[in-house]
């Protein structure tokens, strides 16, 4: 019978530090571990990528898939008011990047715009028009997966590039591999 205030805690009763360690050895044993030659590989990936090792098995483990390309919002490129104003730093992380591009662009830039003016610096990349943070979740999945289908990328390979709480529904929203912070997506190729 459990008493009002009792807080569960630890069993007192006999063999407690077997079953803790049994039950720990158990978990560590359902762990895969990766041979030398894979796990070299996919460090060669994560920085062909320009992610952490860290990030990328983390998002490959949940997924189950390789990240094969990335979903940004004009926020996340700093194209805020104006398409040319793209900084000559992320452009230059997005050439360095072995990975496939598509955008979502919110009102009132132009989509075909901003990714014109990303050819025009080398870099190819699908965008379309960014949901409405008003749009059902259903419009939003729909408005996620259009510049992804155009791209022939598939949502579990792809990581939203983001600012807001709003974008970062995108990856539920359009069930993609993940989300990652501009902040944190830039930074890593300082690193």
């Amino acid at each position: 019978m459990t008493q009002l205030g009792h807080n569960n805690g630890p069993t007192m009763e006999p063999g407690y530090g077997w079953r803790k360690h049994s039950w720990a050895k158990a978990r560590a044993d359902l762990l895969p571990t990766l041979p030398i030659e894979v796990l070299r590989t996919r460090v060669k990936r994560a920085k062909a990528l320009g992610l952490p090792y860290k990030t990328y098995a983390s998002i490959r483990a949940a997924s189950g898939h390789d990240v094969v390309g990335f979903l940004f919002s004009n926020n996340a490129l700093r194209a805020i008011r104006n398409v040319d104003e793209l900084p000559e730093g992320r452009c230059a992380r997005l050439s360095d990047c072995a990975a496939s591009f598509a955008a979502l662009v919110h009102r009132p830039l132009n989509p075909d715009a901003l990714a014109q003016s990303l050819q025009d610096r080398g870099i190819d990349i699908t965008a379309a028009r960014a949901p409405h943070f008003a749009d059902r979740w259903s419009d939003i999945a729909r408005a996620v997966a259009t510049p992804l289908r155009q791209a022939g990328l598939p949502r579990d390979g792809v990581l939203v590039i983001g600012e807001t709480v709003f974008e970062q529904e995108w990856s539920q929203a359009g069930r993609l591999a993940g989300f990652i912070s501009a902040d944190q997506f830039f930074a890593a190729s300082n690193a």
